[in-house]
């Protein structure tokens, strides 16, 4: 099940995504495979496969600036 935050945080990360790569659709978000709190974002790939490169790479570095943005926000384990 999506949160608020987590659904609002897929809303901007998608809203980057199709800016930059206006020929990508959004598909579901689903659980990961082998952590159900991991959440996949499903998209269609580009028809060109630097295209496709170029997302893989822009993905992952929105990826790491949103995971950086919100970890004042995430409890600090080591101080249980």
């Amino acid at each position: 099940m999506v949160n608020f935050k987590q659904k609002e945080l897929i809303q901007e990360f998608f809203r980057s995504i199709k800016k930059k790569f206006p020929e990508v659709d959004f598909v579901s978000v689903t659980e990961g495979p082998e952590n159900p709190s991991d959440l996949w974002i499903n998209i269609t790939e580009p028809d060109d496969e630097d295209r496709e490169i170029e997302l893989i790479e822009f993905a992952g570095n929105k990826t790491s600036d949103i995971l950086l943005d919100i970890r004042n926000f995430l409890p600090d384990d080591s101080k249980a």
